[in-house]
This record gives C-alpha cells, structure tokens and sequence, in this order.
C-alpha cells in the first residue's frame, strides 16, 4: 500500500510539474500576439498600428519590439515600420524547405469532402501534365472515367486550365502541344497564334486568353458538364511563397445538385482551403501584384 500511495504521489507531483510548465511565460506570451497581429496584417505596421492590432498599449508593446529587434525576429524600414527580420526569414525557409504540398493538402481534401457532401480531385503539374493524385470520393460517387494518374486537358477541364492560368508562358507553350494526349485533350496548337515580330513565344488566342484572365481574377475556375455530361466542377490553384502553382484542388458534383457558380458557397469554400494552403506555403495574397 505504501508503494502505491508513493506511486500516486510521484504521479501527481509530476502532473502538477508539467501543468506548471504548460502555463508557459506570460511576457512571451504577449510577445506571440504582436508577431501574430503582424502576420495577420500581412505588410509592415506601425508601432500604434501593431500595439492596437495585438489589443495592448504602444508603451507595453515597444518594450516587446525592442527584444524581437534585437534577435533579428523583427527589423524596421525606412518608414520605421516593423517587419520580418531575418532571423524569422530564415526560420519560414526552414518550414517552407520541409513542406509537403500534397501532404499538407490532405486534411484539406477530406474536409472538403465531408462540408460539400462533394467528390475532392488534387493534381500536381506532372511531366505530362495536370495528374490527378488523390480523390476522395463523396457518399455518392460519381460514375466518371477520372482516375488517380488521370491526366487533365489544359483546354477543355477546370483543372487544367487552372494550371494554364498561373505557369509561365513557355511551359504553357510546351504543355499545349500535348494536350490531345490528354483526358478531353484537343489540338491545343491551334490557341497558339503566328507570332510576331520579336515574340519568342506565340501569343495566344483572345478568346482563350481572356479565359486564363478570368481566372487568374476570379481564383478559380468551372467547368459545367464538360468534358463529362452531368458533371460540374470547381478548381482552385495552391500557390508556395514565390506565387508559382504547386497544385490544383477541384470540388465535382452531379449539375444541378449544387451551387456551381464562383460566387456560390462551394467555390467561397473551395477557395477558402486553397487559401489556408497557400497562406501556409507562403503566399501573401497581393505581394507579388503588378
């Protein structure tokens, strides 16, 4: 009996250790909300500006500043405003250099699927184009011919037209040439224009042009009982740090069992995943504008 009220008692004291340990320390607690208030703004703060975003008082949080100054966590512009140092720099590259897209993706996906009540495709930028490399199918499957390994048109599906509005010039180029090897493939030659004098790279037709615009604008794309009768689909790209796509995330359903417009709740759910997931790879929506 004495072993064992000794066992208890060596347990709860060590269980009140670790509570004491997990309370953590409140100054770098506050020191947490400041960092976070400036991630959340996304661009260089004031110091009123930062202190009132973290809720504290300008005195309070410039004596925190000064620390986070010090240890290279924060620098000042020209302006004085505060932002990354490069201490936090080279800690992002060390999270961002073991990320994985696809992994990342995952929760993602089936989150996706059980809030839709939808089928989930992710596709990467494969060496012969957009591949699917996950679906997860909703309670009712759709009867289609996707698979994983599938490998989409840059012209006629929502995912690959998706990947076409956010690669660089060349390697649209490169990837239209292929595209009737594709899943609703076509001669994707035929949206390269006679190039001009100077082009290095034929320009492309207006019409499909303009579409890659739209999206670029809009987010995300659509594609409505194309390339398979009765089924609507909504892609959304997943930029990394440097705005380049990493992957596509599309939401498919049966049409007219769901919202497929870009405004509609889906696509503001669809976009709001590829969103936490490009925030997480490093993009700031707006950074790399113009």
């Amino acid at each position: 009996m004495i072993a064992v009220n000794d066992t208890l008692s060596s347990l709860s004291s060590a269980s009140g250790s670790e509570a004491r340990q997990q309370r953590g320390i409140q100054s770098l607690d506050s020191t947490g909300e400041l960092l976070g208030a400036l991630v959340a703004a996304g661009r260089p703060l004031s110091l009123r500006d930062l202190a009132a975003a973290a809720g504290m008082p300008p005195a309070k949080a410039f004596a925190h500043l000064v620390s986070l100054q010090k240890i290279g966590l924060l620098s000042r512009d020209a302006a004085g405003c505060f932002e990354a140092g490069p201490l936090a720099l080279e800690l992002g590259l060390i999270g961002l250099q073991r990320l994985s897209p696809t992994r990342e993706a995952e929760p993602e996906i089936v989150e996706l699927a059980a809030s839709t009540g939808m089928s989930v495709a992710m596709a990467v930028l494969g060496p012969l184009g957009p591949t699917v490399v996950r679906l997860e199918e909703s309670a009712r499957p759709l009867h289609v011919s996707l698979r994983v390994g599938t490998v989409m048109s840059l012209v006629n599906t929502a995912i690959g037209r998706v990947f076409s509005a956010y690669v660089a010039d060349d390697v649209r180029h490169r990837l239209l040439a292929q595209d009737h090897l594709r899943l609703a493939g076509t001669d994707g030659t035929a949206l390269l224009q006679k190039p001009g004098a100077g082009d290095t790279i034929p320009p492309l037709d207006p019409h499909y042009a303009q579409r890659l615009a739209r999206i670029r604008a809009d987010g995300i794309d659509t594609a409505l009982s194309r390339p398979v009768p009765g089924i609507d689909t909504l892609a959304a790209p997943v930029l990394d740090h440097t705005g380049s796509i990493c992957l596509v995330l599309a939401l498919m359903g049966p049409s007219g069992s769901f919202d497929n417009a870009v405004t509609g709740d889906p696509a503001r759910i669809l976009s709001a995943a590829t969103q936490r997931l490009s925030r997480r790879f490093g993009w700031i929506a707006g950074e790399h504008a113009g």
